[in-house]
């Protein structure tokens, strides 16, 4: 069992991402990270999900979402050169002068912003990769003692150089 990434082009239309949630629920799939936006052509949007599978589940999973009809392409970029971050909120409360100048030197350290700051809190932002995150949450939760996390899901596209084609295309079936 392994953290799997897809990428999907689906059409971007009413109940799309219901279709495809509710393939995973069905199956009894568990999605780690599930993130939508539009594309260049606002016709079409791009799914980024992780799943926690093994290699024969993985298989699947990908030949379902080739049958969906609302399905255009399915790019699988567990083992593909990509480039992925992930946003996340960080808030830190009853922090004390010391604590705060700690926060600042933490965030600097990891490249995070100080996006807001009040009497006894502070809220990092964050745009690192997943495993910087998690190794950032693993800091914060040893060495402080009230913080609130939202994490908004992986985003991922394939590396430009070291990719032949250097971009992906897609096309309606």
């Amino acid at each position: 069992m392994k953290n799997r990434w897809i990428a999907l082009y689906v059409e971007n239309e009413v109940g799309v991402l219901a279709k495809v949630s509710g393939l995973f629920s069905g199956k009894s799939y568990n999605l780690q990270s599930l993130t939508v936006g539009t594309t260049e052509d606002e016709t079409v949007s791009r799914m980024t999900i992780c799943v926690t599978s093994d290699d024969i589940t993985f298989e699947q999973i990908k030949k379902q979402l080739n049958r969906m009809v609302e399905v255009i392409k399915v790019i699988d970029l567990t083992n593909v050169p990509m480039h992925m971050k992930e946003i996340l909120f960080v808030k830190v409360r009853n922090c004390s002068v010391a604590d705060k100048t700690e926060l600042f030197q933490i965030a600097q350290t990891f490249k995070v912003e100080v996006s807001d700051i009040g009497e006894d809190s502070v809220l990092l932002e964050c745009n690192l990769t997943v495993r910087k995150n998690d190794e950032l949450i693993a800091l914060l939760n040893k060495r402080f003692r009230n913080i609130s996390v939202v994490r908004g899901g992986g985003v991922a596209i394939e590396s430009i150089s070291t990719s032949e084609a250097g971009r992906t295309e897609y096309r309606k079936k």
